[in-house]
Parts: structure tokens; C-alpha cells; sequence
């Protein structure tokens, strides 16, 4: 419960820090995620069970970005629908149409999640061997979050994406252990104003 509570709250703080952009809301995305799969980080794949629901709101670019081509900001939250590593942040993400009804979707952003960050059993010991095999050690509570999603723009103010995302801290926003974690899923996203 406690770990819901975290990740609920870190999407609380993330719509905090963005509320003039909460009038401009320009997309809405839900989606279904597989949790923790072999893409970039294979050796800590498969550690923890089921899909994340995940939702994100995305928000007019504001004029201060223009140097960066113009990313649109969101808030995003993305729950474990088997308790194990839930998260929420924000970011920015850029849209780059490529063909008819077809863009690819980048993104950076900041996440806060509710996962394990050390093995808390004394190294060497079946404890902590039972407890690395089961659980991803993220080492930091913040963390960064990477995307990039292939949209396909459907009629009317629907698109579709698939999308792959990727959290760590790099070593930039933490030190010792860094695992991650590798999202891919499917989501539907309705563009107000479309």
C-alpha cells in the first residue's frame, strides 16, 4: 500500500510542477505496457510480473523551448497491475513526422518510482540471492525516463503508438546499483482541438 501511495504522490508533485500547462492539454495517451523486458538491459529482465497501465497527459510546447525545437512537456503515471514497480514524472517529448499519418515521438524526462533500490539481505546469503532474483535493484528513487514511440495517426482525433521506454539513473541521479528497466506497449492517444 505504502508503495501505491509513493507513486500516487509522485504524480501529485509531477502535476505540481506544471500548473499553467494544465489549461493546455493537447494529447491524452492510456496504454498497456510489458514490465521489465530483455531490450537494452537483458540481464535483469523478467525480475518482476504483469503489465503497467500507463497514462500520460501531454501539454502545448511553451515559447521558453523553441530553441529546442519545441517539445511538448507532460506528466505521465505508469502502475504495476502486479505491485512490484510502479512510477510517475514528466518530461518533454518531440514529434517528428516522417509520412502520411506516421511520426516518431522521443522523449527525456524525470520519474519517481516505488520499486526496490538495494538488496536489503547480507550479501552472499540464500536470502539475498532469493530477493536479487526476484526484484530489480534500481539503486535511486529518482530516476531518468527515455522513450520513443512510432505513432500512427488514426482518423478523427485518434492515434495509436507503440513504445518503448527506458528508466535508469544513469549514475548521474544515483550511485550503486543501477538495473533499469525496459518498457514496451501499446497505447491510444486523443488529440483535443484535432
Amino acid at each position: 500500500m505504502q508503495k501505491k501511495i509513493a507513486g500516487l504522490a509522485a504524480m501529485g508533485a509531477a502535476l505540481m510542477l506544471a500548473p499553467s500547462a494544465r489549461a493546455d492539454v493537447t494529447e491524452a495517451h492510456v496504454g498497456v505496457m510489458a514490465h521489465n523486458i530483455c531490450v537494452t538491459n537483458c540481464k535483469n529482465a523478467d525480475k518482476e510480473d504483469g503489465p503497467n497501465i500507463e497514462m500520460q497527459l501531454s501539454f502545448d510546447s511553451p515559447s521558453f523551448l523553441s530553441w529546442a525545437f519545441s517539445p511538448e512537456p507532460y506528466v505521465m503515471a505508469s502502475v504495476s497491475t502486479s505491485g512490484d514497480t510502479s512510477f510517475g514524472g514528466f518530461g518533454v517529448e518531440w514529434r517528428w513526422d516522417f509520412a502520411e499519418g506516421w511520426a516518431f515521438e522521443p522523449g527525456v524526462g524525470y520519474v519517481v518510482h516505488d520499486g526496490e533500490l538495494e538488496n536489503p539481505h547480507a550479501p552472499g546469503t540464500p536470502a539475498a540471492a532469493a530477493f536479487a532474483e526476484e526484484h530489480v535493484q534500481l539503486g535511486s528513487r529518482d530516476l531518468f525516463r527515455t522513450s520513443l514511440a512510432l505513432t500512427r495517426d488514426l482518423p478523427g482525433p485518434w492515434e495509436v503508438q507503440v513504445q518503448f521506454e527506458h528508466l535508469s539513473h544513469g549514475q548521474i541521479l544515483g550511485s550503486g546499483r543501477n538495473q533499469g528497466i525496459d518498457e514496451l506497449g501499446i497505447r491510444l492517444g486523443y488529440r483535443f482541438g484535432a
